[in-house]
């Protein structure tokens, strides 16, 4: 959930830490790898394969 579309402010708070949080993650696995990672739907396609060596529309057949 976005942060704002969090119906209550301690839900917009939650919101606020869950995303610095991975932002900070995302900072890390990057720098341990050694270059920055796919964004939008080349990450979810590489994640993807990643998990059983085929793509999402593989999976979908």
């Amino acid at each position: 959930m976005g942060v704002e579309n969090a119906p209550t402010g301690r839900g917009k708070e939650s919101a606020r830490g869950l995303h610095k949080a991975t932002r900070e993650e995302e900072r890390k696995v990057e720098a341990e790898k050694g270059s920055e990672l796919k964004k939008g739907a080349d990450r979810f396609e590489e994640r993807s394969k990643r998990s059983d060596g085929r793509s999402a529309g593989q999976k979908q057949q």
